[in-house]
């Protein structure tokens, strides 16, 4: 039986695809936008949530995340009212309970998928893990990561479905380390989709770990992954485009065989909780150009900085940006990309031959969100498939 997939590729090099009817049928290109982990308050073990019960979190970034065809992020702990955790909090251990009238915020921001395969996921047990699934399912937000409840998600956009899956370290999650299991969810993808996304959750964390090792990466005596080993791997597989969180920080991003992969986005939305001294606070959304194969085409990083209570907002320093892109240029090798100083990504043949931007990219509503609220183009036209269950191995 012939997948989606290549199904799609047959499609797009039939001579209809230059300008027939199958041209106006499906998109040349989609904009997805990336970003890291979100925790938007929580109420354990006090009360700890944002300024405007949240209502003003996203205000800054919702015109980038509502731009893009897809929007992706990892949101940690639990979505969640009462329920018990086995958690005891202490210096390196906290449980993550944000209020369940929060899950509408994410949906309002623009968010079309979250991944769950990270390590608080898990905080409050089952009755956790139920209630954050019925409330992004509520909300017609995509989610994958747990093992034998969520394994991947597929979602349709323009007639194209985009096959996405999550993996983290931990033992309730489909594992990274686990190649198996890696080989096993990109060969469903691949079945049933015509383009792959991959999230995953991994690497040690703290402000001293923006660097980008070789091999296995340990932290508080756990293996946290071996990254470039694992992305790579994924995009052998049939992946089109790999982002990553875990450390805090942001990492460098990378195109390798003509696929994105974005090593760490750092903390996105963590108004508490969470340290955002120095880089910790950086808040980047990469958003890029993907053609109809997958093939990356553009990119362009927009700098958000995290206030303590608050939310991203958006920073004309562009720091976020500043920062990927000294970290890709000391942590990979070959590249075969570029970043301006405007934060905008370029393959290196596609570099060499564009203009200079001088000015910092902004998203369309301006700072502070002006024109965050108009309606969202994409309501009616998007289908969201139930995320399937578990699939035995081929």
């Amino acid at each position: 039986m012939i997948s989606r997939r290549k199904l799609l590729q047959i499609a797009m090099a039939s001579p209809l695809a230059s300008g027939g009817a199958l041209a106006h049928a499906l998109p040349r290109s989609f904009s997805l936008a990336f970003c890291g982990d979100i925790m938007m308050g929580s109420t354990f073990p006090g009360e700890a949530l944002p300024e405007h019960d949240g209502q003003k979190l996203f205000v800054d970034a919702a015109p980038v995340l509502r731009a893009a065809d897809l929007a992706f992020g990892n949101l940690e702990g639990t979505l969640l009212e009462g329920g018990e955790t086995q958690k005891v909090p202490s210096p390196t251990t906290y449980a993550f309970r944000t209020p369940v009238r929060y899950a509408r915020y994410l949906k309002e921001a623009g968010f079309d998928f979250l991944s769950l395969a990270n390590n608080h996921a898990g905080d409050f047990g089952e009755e956790g893990m139920n209630s954050t699934q019925r409330c992004l399912r509520e909300q017609g937000i995509a989610f994958a990561g747990i093992r034998g409840r969520c394994e991947y998600a597929l979602i349709e956009r323009g007639g194209v479905r985009f096959g996405v899956a999550a993996f983290g370290h931990n033992s309730y999650t489909l594992r990274h380390g686990d190649e198996a299991e890696v080989r096993r969810i990109l060969a469903a993808l691949r079945r049933r989709s015509d383009l792959i996304v991959v999230s995953f959750h991994g690497g040690a964390e703290g402000r001293n770990r923006a660097r980008l090792p070789y091999g296995e990466e340990i932290f508080l005596n756990e293996k946290r992954g071996s990254l470039r080993h694992f992305a790579h791997l994924c995009v052998d597989l049939g992946a089109d485009a790999v982002f990553g969180h875990g450390p805090h920080v942001p990492r460098a991003v990378e195109v390798y065989k003509d696929r994105f992969i974005a090593y760490s986005l750092g903390n996105f939305c963590t108004p508490y909780m969470v340290s955002l001294k120095g880089i910790s606070g950086l808040a980047p959304v990469i958003e890029i150009q993907m053609s109809s194969s997958g093939r990356f085409l553009s990119g362009q990083i927009y700098s958000f900085r995290q206030i303590r209570g608050t939310g991203p907002r958006l920073d004309p320093g562009r720091e976020a940006a500043k920062l990927i892109k000294t970290l890709s240029e000391e942590d990979i090798s070959p590249r075969f990309f570029t970043i301006d100083e405007s934060g905008r990504i370029l393959p290196a043949v596609a570099a060499a031959s564009a203009p200079a931007q001088t000015s910092a990219a902004e998203p369309s509503g301006g700072p502070s969100g002006q024109g965050a609220e108009s309606e969202d183009p994409r309501i009616g036209e998007d289908i969201l498939i139930e995320e399937p269950a578990p699939e035995a191995a081929p």
